[in-house]
Order: structure tokens, then C-alpha cells, then sequence
């Protein structure tokens, strides 16, 4: 398992709006909220959690067009930032249970994947 950082923001970008999934070292979900496309908010639960937990590893499913504002306030924040690639994606999606598509449930999937196997 991968210990470098304190929490694994994954989040499942969206036009209007992204889910954002943060899970510490142990899989305890700290953050599980829907966040508009929004710096401020973006902004405000990435330092937050970098106050409140330590250091922050951003993971989005989409880097560009959607995904662009994330990132760059991410980068912005001092966070590191990781890609899930939808391929890895869909695959890391088959290991839970569940077949439901929520984005709640892929942002999840996003951040525990990056915490449990970080060479995705």
C-alpha cells in the first residue's frame, strides 16, 4: 500500500458538477460530497483536507476539457495529481461489488484504487 500521502481525493468529473471521494491510509472515507464545477469549491475542500489531514493526492478519471479546472486548481494548491485511465478504470470497477454506476461509487473507485495500487 502506498503511504505517501494522508488522503486519495478521487474524483469522477463531471460538466456541471464532480463527486469527490477522500479516503485515508486506511480506507476511511474523510470526504464524499458532490462538488460543483467550481474553483472556489474545488479550492476550498482541497485545502481543507490538506489542513485538516495532510498531504493530498487529487486523482481524476478525465484530465482534460471536464477535468481541466480540477487539476489546474489541484496543481494550484500544492496537491499532487494522478489520471485513472478508463480502461484501469472500468477494469478496478469489476474487483468491487456492486454493479450499479453511481458517481459516488466511481469516485470511490477511483480513490481506493490509487491508494491500493498506485502503479494504475
Amino acid at each position: 500500500m502506498n503511504n505517501e500521502y494522508d488522503v486519495w481525493l478521487g474524483l469522477d468529473v463531471g460538466k456541471t458538477s464532480h463527486h469527490g471521494c477522500g479516503l485515508d491510509p486506511t480506507g476511511e472515507r474523510v470526504f464524499d460530497h458532490e462538488l460543483p464545477q467550481d474553483e472556489t469549491a474545488l479550492r476550498d475542500v482541497i485545502t481543507t483536507l490538506q489542513h485538516d489531514c495532510g498531504r493530498v493526492l487529487v486523482i481524476v478519471d478525465q484530465p482534460n476539457t471536464i477535468g481541466a479546472l480540477p487539476v489546474a486548481v489541484a496543481r494550484d494548491c500544492g496537491a499532487d495529481i494522478a489520471y485513472l485511465p478508463g480502461l484501469a478504470m472500468r477494469k478496478a470497477a469489476d474487483l468491487y461489488p456492486g454493479q450499479t454506476k453511481t458517481d459516488a461509487r466511481d469516485a470511490f473507485i477511483i480513490a481506493d484504487t490509487a491508494r491500493t495500487m498506485p502503479h494504475t
